[in-house]
């Protein structure tokens, strides 16, 4: 699914055949998700292939690398020109990146590394939550407390929480879950940002408990610049009640409506609301291409 005998990855330095890349058993990270990864996307645009915001998303994994005390080497400019030249090995325009940093040498303390290692993957991958509106639940399992653990790097190990929620949810026959924060505020799912609307305006958690994606932080720009009204705040799942519409956010997911929270069904069908429209003007923005004949009717 994600590579063949074909495939090419980065690995410290050399671009080596993914099948040959190996992690040794005694690995720091492979016992205790001591690792940090950022999930980029490639667009193929009327200019090329595209990486969607290389900067910001590099930036951020320098900044999760400190936040969990694992060393970078490679620069912001170093890393981008390492995505490109793994997307052109591997004939790839549209494509999904994951830069990995992690700790391979063998290590059973639980202190910082002295070194890290630099993996980079690439590989064609649809809308991760596909194109249909989500049925989520409320998760029984909390977002971790961010005085716990640095919620907004983004580290392997916070994965786990993402992988029970989203399992436990599918489980009793939903689509995905929606996470709570430790006051019982609404988070956001196990890989992507939620907002509602209601109003005509939009409203999604605000840092603290999330991680605030860049693709959210997209979104939330597309939308100002439009006129619609963004509110950033802490809300229950019972202020979802009345909500018109909602959808949710990521590299991975794009921009995917949600259909009902539980019994809770919202007003009107994802292609009528706010967030389709903005879906639209992201995917324009993302692709290069003019977006689909939309307009965003703005509040007075």
């Amino acid at each position: 699914m994600y590579f063949n005998s074909n495939t090419v990855a980065f690995l410290d330095g050399e671009f080596v055949q993914a099948s040959e890349a190996t992690c040794g058993v005694y690995a720091q990270s492979l016992h205790y998700g001591y690792a940090v990864f950022e999930g980029i996307r490639a667009y193929n645009t009327p200019q090329g292939s595209q990486i969607f915001k290389a900067e910001e998303h590099f930036e951020r994994l320098h900044y999760s690398c400190k936040a969990v005390g694992l060393p970078l080497d490679y620069s912001v400019a170093e890393l981008t020109q390492i995505s490109y030249q793994l997307l052109e090995k591997n004939g790839l325009t549209d494509a999904y990146l994951r830069p990995l940093v992690y700790a391979a040498t063998p290590n059973m303390s639980l202190k910082h590394a002295a070194s890290s290692n630099l993996l980079m993957a690439v590989w064609e991958w649809g809308k991760y939550l596909g194109d249909q509106s989500l049925r989520l639940t409320i998760s029984p399992y909390e977002r971790p407390n961010p005085k716990a653990v640095p919620i907004e790097a983004k580290v392997a190990g916070h994965y786990v929480n993402s992988i029970i929620a989203s399992s436990e949810a599918k489980g009793r026959g939903y689509d995905e879950a929606l996470l709570l924060d430790m006051h019982g505020y609404v988070a956001e799912g196990p890989g992507a940002n939620f907002f509602f609307e209601k109003n005509g305006e939009l409203y999604t958690a605000p840092a603290g408990s999330i991680l605030r994606g860049i693709t959210r932080n997209t979104i939330i720009d597309l939308a100002r610049e439009a006129g619609i009204t963004v509110h950033e705040q802490f809300f229950t799942p019972a202020e979802l009640q009345g909500a018109e519409g909602a959808f949710m956010t990521g590299t991975a997911a794009e921009v995917i409506g949600v259909s009902s929270v539980d019994e809770l069904v919202f007003e009107k069908p994802f292609a009528e609301t706010i967030g389709a429209q903005l879906a639209s003007r992201y995917h324009a923005l993302v692709t290069g291409q003019p977006a689909r004949a939309q307009s965003l009717e703005l509040r007075a």
